[in-house]
């Protein structure tokens, strides 16, 4: 998608407003895993999650593109929708986020606190997608897509950081989402030529990539049925499905409960706390943990704003022995 100059220059740009985020081994982790374990902690970041990246050299782009371009306009769960806000309000762009109804409060609050105007819309992502098209036509904004190579170039950076501290990881564990950041991993482990097996995770409930990744071609599913709503996604992005097909070693699915357990491990071994989507790769790794021992094993905690009374209710309330 990218050479290694474009992703070092894209890394240049990020560092001027991010600082790296840490990779760290967590011993009780490895213990868990029964491999050498090591977390890349995007959930540091000032939005919580890594998408942030994305969102300024997106906006940096497109600011060179179309110098007069009126504002943007995008749709999110949260945390795309966080990254435009915050990359806008630093050069000044406008920026409208259309959100599907009864998405997380928590997320909407920080999206308005950062300057987004917020529009709630439809029942899920794809009807808020959808509403946020008609919005660019109608207003004359620039749509934003959840895939775009500017957005997966940002993105890539949390990889190359992590490459470049421990370019001798057997596997690394990637949630999917719309697939900017495992499409960013695996652009950043080819520049580098290494041989990381990079693995796809996704919710049981909502498994349109692995449906994809199965059968070559976009697969659009009915429903995305997960708590987890960073990884609800419903209808892929083709150029994201290509990319994963050709650089992924598989696409692992994992139910809403071993997700919570791996929130709840997260919690117990590090004292992190991620979201759904943020603790979908631990719990990949977890179930497929026969396969990784005398592994080095990469996770990406991608993300870590889980509101206060689901992770009350779908996490903290289980009982320990789930965890």
């Amino acid at each position: 998608m990218f050479t290694l100059a474009e992703l070092r220059d894209a890394h240049d740009l990020v560092r001027k407003t991010l600082s790296p985020t840490p990779a760290i081994a967590w011993p009780l982790l490895s213990a868990r895993l029964g491999a050498e374990v090591v977390v890349k902690h995007e959930n540091h970041l000032p939005t919580g999650a890594f998408k942030v990246r994305g969102g300024l050299t997106y906006c940096d782009a497109l600011a060179r593109r179309e110098p007069s371009a009126k504002g943007i306009v995008s749709a999110t769960r949260g945390n795309h929708g966080q990254s435009l806000a915050f990359a806008g309000g630093r050069l000044g762009l406008p920026v409208t986020i259309v959100a599907p109804r009864g998405n997380s409060s928590e997320k909407n609050a920080a999206m308005r606190a950062l300057g987004a105007e917020l529009i709630e819309h439809g029942v899920d992502f794809q009807a808020a997608r959808e509403e946020a098209m008609r919005l660019a036509d109608a207003r004359g904004l620039t749509m934003v897509p959840s895939f775009h190579r500017d957005l997966v170039r940002g993105v890539a950076t949390y990889a190359l950081e992590l490459f470049a501290a421990h370019g001798d990881l057997d596997v690394l564990y990637v949630p999917i989402g719309q697939g900017s950041g495992i499409c960013g991993c695996i652009a950043a482990r080819d520049a580098l030529g290494l041989a990381t097996e990079i693995v796809g995770v996704q919710a049981a409930g909502a498994p349109a990539y692995a449906l994809s990744y199965a059968a070559g071609r976009a697969v659009t599913t009915a429903s995305a049925d997960t708590f987890a709503d960073g990884v609800a996604t419903r209808a892929p992005d083709e150029e994201a499905v290509a990319a994963i097909a050709k650089g992924a070693a598989r696409v692992t699915l994992v139910g809403d409960d071993e997700i919570a357990a791996a929130i709840r491990a997260y919690w117990i071994d590090t004292h992190n706390l991620a979201e759904g989507a943020g603790a979908a790769g631990l719990a990949a790794a977890i179930k497929e943990r026969g396969r990784l021992a005398g592994r080095k094993v990469g996770l990406v905690l991608s993300g870590g704003n889980i509101d206060f009374e689901l992770f009350q209710s779908s996490v903290a309330a289980q009982p320990k022995a789930a965890a």
